[in-house]
């Protein structure tokens, strides 16, 4: 049972360990701008869907709700971005 010295201590992170901690934030609004736009525009679909069942106005409501969802998307992730600039 020998302990070579070059052995790093499991204590201690290795600098590859240290640089993905430090990049988690990043990576984490990547994240979550990416699930909010999805969230907006699935959520437009969703309510132009059930304005075209309601009103009989078929394609209409989906494509009205599927521009609103992508601009509110949009929105979002600038307002998200400007965070970080």
């Amino acid at each position: 049972m020998s302990h070579e010295s070059g052995d790093a201590s499991p204590d201690i992170p290795s600098e590859q360990e240290k640089a993905f901690t430090k990049d988690l934030p990043g990576v984490a609004a990547f994240a979550t701008m990416g699930m909010s736009a999805a969230i907006v525009i699935a959520l437009g679909v969703v309510l132009g869907l059930w304005a075209d069942s309601a009103w009989g106005s078929e394609p209409w409501g989906l494509l009205i709700g599927i521009a609103l969802g992508t601009v509110a998307a949009v929105v979002s992730v600038v307002k998200q971005v400007r965070r970080f600039l």
